[in-house]
């Protein structure tokens, strides 16, 4: 059914920090939505707080009809014990729920208990697809290339098979509104291109948070941005490429509307003070001359005063009545570099004819040399090999056979896929410590500070922490320790905006080794490379 969200005054905030307040926002059929801004603006809390996960702490939230469905889909699905992916497939499409009150209502009509639930309920679960979602799994299953038993639990499947699983979810989602967070999130550029096609090919309206830059430049006909610096909330009208635009002159607009109100107001003050100046020299000149008998004189002198002081008064008026201009506040930024360390040998790493055997999955054989200075671009879909492929290249993983070796000299600065090394229960400055031991923990701290991760971070477990603030950290000790073999898995995951723009400029001043995997297409647009590897089942080629 067509169905519309309409969210009046929302506001939201973590303990006295305020987030957004005064949110306005209208979701209509066909509508794409893109939601931006800095991580920790809210973005996540507004999508939960439309979905009803989360109570509004002001505003309302409408839903017209009342009985539309509304599905949010969060960054990072969760794997449930002991659930296959048929049941985590019927979950995140909703039809699970559905079918719980289907059969609700079923016991309660067969029982005489009437049958107005039912004939809701049954409707609910046929807009949603339960119907035939068994048959639809399978397909979209297979067309996806999954590969896998759906009564396989969701916890056995490989980074790469769960990122294909929860694409289908998506696909085979029927909701009236889908709220979508960090869907592009783990995609390969085929999952990319099949994603663009099901949101723009959706009647049902759509908001969604996204970093992947070409994504949003082509789905979204909206945008919201949470302005977390200046506390917020502005609607562009068009799509995300006109939304820079817009945003940049109306940056420039407040700037120069501010700079003029500042100037008018200086100037002002500064003729006030000249006027109060000159009307206590005044005064002071009428009393040392006040024995003079000339009445004339004294008349003039008299008047000449009082003329300052009301001009004085007159001016102060004036900046009373001059109209305040809040002066932009100046936005959080991350400034990186990456610490380069003395360079390595000429060869910084070989195979020769390796093969690495996982379960039914063989990279190779792989006959590849990176040498000193090389950036390197790999590229392939979800489950080829690519991640395997750098393992191989950094030793990690036992070969089946072949050969592998590092060259002389070599320190590797790595982010992984899955940011490993914040993974754990120990608070994130005791595992950021660890990795780089001589830094005293007012230093770590420090540095943290610089890459967004204040107190509240610091003692928290290194696992608690969102998806963007651990690739933060990450990023955070390529600064801290010197690398000169980079090794970046899918850098752009869970990062801003800004944060991304960044690090593309800290890899263009970078002067090491570089092999970058990456499904960002601008990404690899913007970094300069030697060289691309082409990664197919298990097989590297020269791109």
């Amino acid at each position: 059914m067509s169905a519309t969200l309409v969210a009046k005054d929302l506001a939201a905030g973590h303990g006295d920090r305020v987030l957004f307040e005064g949110l306005d926002l209208v979701v209509a059929p066909g509508d794409v939505i893109g939601l931006v801004g800095a991580n920790g603006a809210g973005k996540s809390t507004l999508l939960r707080t439309l979905a009803g996960l989360l109570p509004a702490e002001q505003g309302v939230i409408r839903l017209s009809p009342t009985t539309a469905t509304v599905g949010h889909l969060p960054q990072e699905p969760d794997r449930r014990p002991g659930e296959t992916v048929r049941a985590f497939l019927a979950r995140r499409t909703g039809v699970a729920d559905a079918q719980v009150e289907l059969d609700r209502a079923t016991e309660a009509l067969a029982s005489g208990s009437g049958d107005d639930g039912y004939s809701e309920a049954l409707e609910r679960w046929l807009a949603l697809g339960g119907a035939d979602l068994e048959e639809r799994s399978l397909e979209v299953s297979a067309d996806l290339g999954l590969g896998v038993s759906l009564d396989l639990p969701m916890t056995a499947l490989s980074g790469g098979q769960a990122a294909r699983a929860s694409m289908a979810s998506l696909l085979l989602s029927r909701y009236d509104v889908f709220l979508l967070d960090e869907p592009t999130n783990d995609l390969d550029l085929d999952g990319l291109a099949r994603l663009e096609r099901f949101v723009t090919g959706l009647r049902a309206g759509t908001v969604l948070v996204s970093h992947d830059r070409e994504f949003l430049s082509r789905t979204v006909t909206r945008v919201v941005e949470l302005d977390l610096a200046q506390q917020q909330v502005r609607s562009y009208g068009g799509g995300y490429e006109s939304y820079l635009e817009e945003r940049e002159i109306a940056r420039k607009h407040a700037r120069d509307d501010y700079d003029e109100f500042a100037s008018t107001k200086a100037s002002l003050e500064e003729r006030a003070r000249a006027q109060r100046a000159w009307m206590e020299k005044g005064v002071k000149n009428a009393r040392r001359k006040a024995p003079d008998n000339d009445k004339s004189g004294r008349k003039f002198r008299t008047e000449a005063t009082e003329k300052q002081a009301s001009k004085a008064r007159q001016t102060e008026r004036l900046i009373e009545r001059l109209d305040v201009v809040d002066e932009p506040r100046k936005e959080w930024e991350l400034r990186m570099e990456i610490a380069a360390a003395p360079r390595s040998g000429s060869v910084v790493a070989v195979l020769r004819a390796a093969v690495v055997t996982r379960g039914s999955f063989t990279l190779g054989p792989v006959d590849l040399q990176v040498d000193w200075a090389d950036r390197i671009a790999i590229t392939g879909a979800n489950g080829s090999g690519k991640s395997t492929l750098l393992a191989a290249l950094l030793g990690r993983v036992p070969l089946t056979s072949g050969s592998s070796a590092l060259g002389s000299g070599v320190v590797v600065g790595e982010i992984d896929q899955a940011r490993g090394l914040f993974l754990g229960d120990e608070p994130l400055l005791d595992a950021f410590g660890a990795a780089v031991p001589d830094l005293v923990p007012a230093d770590v701290r420090t540095l943290l500070a610089k890459f967004g991760l204040k107190a509240a971070h610091v003692m928290r477990p290194a696992a608690s922490l969102s998806p963007g603030e651990r690739t933060r950290a990450a990023l955070a000790l390529l600064q801290a320790r010197g690398v000169n073999l980079l090794v970046l898995d899918e850098p752009t995951n869970h990062l801003d905006l800004p944060a991304i723009e960044q690090l593309e400029s800290a890899l263009d001043s970078y002067t090491g080794t570089l092999l970058l995997v990456t499904h960002d297409r601008r990404m690899l647009d913007a970094v300069r490379t030697t060289r691309r590897l082409a990664v197919a089942a298990g097989r590297v080629t020269d791109a």
